[in-house]
């Protein structure tokens, strides 16, 4: 494990079937933060959820949605994410954004020398 380091959480609230051009916008934010050189991006598809117009979206097999939750979640220092920030403002119409600091600790398996010993 290295030393954690101080960043920001950057959590993008969107819907499956929002557009940027003609293609889904978590697509486009994802490859937008990887052109700003970010340092991570990841996209998770919600199962339930509600937004601005309270309409229920969900993934039950009865009630069937195209339109599921949506969140993009972006991770780098705070200055990073403050000016990509401005960036998202170009591609989004509507949605909604959190930020929030994080400590970001990366694991590297350990080495040779901090590794127990384990009996053969």
């Amino acid at each position: 494990m290295k030393q954690p380091l101080e960043a920001q959480l950057l959590r993008i609230f969107i819907g499956e079937s929002d557009k940027s051009h003609g293609r889904p916008l978590y697509e486009v934010i994802v490859e937008n933060a990887r052109q700003f050189g970010l340092a991570g991006a990841t996209v998770l598809r919600g199962t339930l959820g509600f937004g601005a117009h309270s309409l229920i979206h969900t993934a039950k097999v009865l009630r069937i949605s195209e339109d599921l939750p949506m969140v993009v979640e972006i991770i780098d220092s705070a200055d990073r994410i403050d000016a990509f920030l401005m960036e998202l403002n170009q591609i989004m119409t509507e949605g909604l954004a959190t930020v929030e600091k994080v400590r970001i600790i990366t694991f590297d398996g350990g080495n040779a020398k901090t590794k127990p010993n384990r009996p053969a």
